[in-house]
């Protein structure tokens, strides 16, 4: 998982309440079993015209919809994304984080997030932060009035910094903040004892050797 200290990039407006997990990637894009491949179908039915959108299909066939905040140049490579309350409800998906980071984006800011996206952002490298909706609304007029606009959040520090130098502090649980900073997810974090592990299973196949001819059958 990438580490996350110091982000600085444009932001997109993604301005509607309770954006759910189908609408970030349709369902018939969880037929995939990989993890990887996500990005050119995230938010799919509001990016495109040609619907429904298909697996499979290079997004050089598809038909880009030029309202939709993700194909206005202003917004080219955004990678934080701007968000109303109760971002990510709906059904618990997984594909839901993985389209966005793989999309290109680090971060999100709302005024709430629905909870298993929230955790689930976490767990994928993305850092989901919750701001007061009067802050995130005045973030929005910002965004609209000013193209290429353009945030810096410091992990570290929890803070967000605007272009001008003002300062949006914002908490973050420490243990989900260690991980960002350590690019840590749950398979990182067990490796971390992996001599451990490896002493433990040395000593249990040592008690007890018929354990390997199990294993082996």
């Amino acid at each position: 998982m990438q580490r996350f200290t110091i982000h600085k990039g444009i932001v997109a407006p993604i301005d509607r309440e309770n954006v759910d997990t189908d609408a970030i990637i349709p369902k018939q894009f969880l037929k995939s079993i990989r993890k990887t491949g996500f990005g050119p179908n995230l938010f799919d039915e509001w990016r495109y015209l040609d619907q429904p959108g298909q697996p499979g299909v290079p997004e050089s066939q598809r038909k880009p919809n030029p309202d939709f905040v993700l194909n206005q140049p202003r917004y080219r490579g955004a990678s934080i994304l701007l968000a109303r309350k109760n971002f990510g409800c709906g059904s618990s998906r997984e594909h839901a984080p993985w389209a966005i980071e793989q999309y290109g984006f680090r971060a999100l800011i709302a005024p709430s997030f629905a909870d298993i996206f929230f955790n689930n952002c976490f767990k994928n490298g993305l850092l989901p932060i919750v701001l007061p909706e009067s802050t995130v609304d005045r973030l929005f007029h910002e965004v609209y009035a000013q193209p290429g606009y353009e945030l810096t959040i410091d992990l570290e520090r929890q803070v967000i910094v605007e272009p001008q130098g003002a300062e949006i502090p914002f908490e973050v649980q420490p243990f989900r903040k260690y991980c960002l900073l350590n690019g840590l997810d749950d398979i990182g974090l067990t490796l971390r004892h992996a001599d451990k592990i490896r002493a433990f299973e040395a000593e249990r196949l040592a008690r007890y050797p018929w354990l390997a001819r199990t294993l082996a059958g």
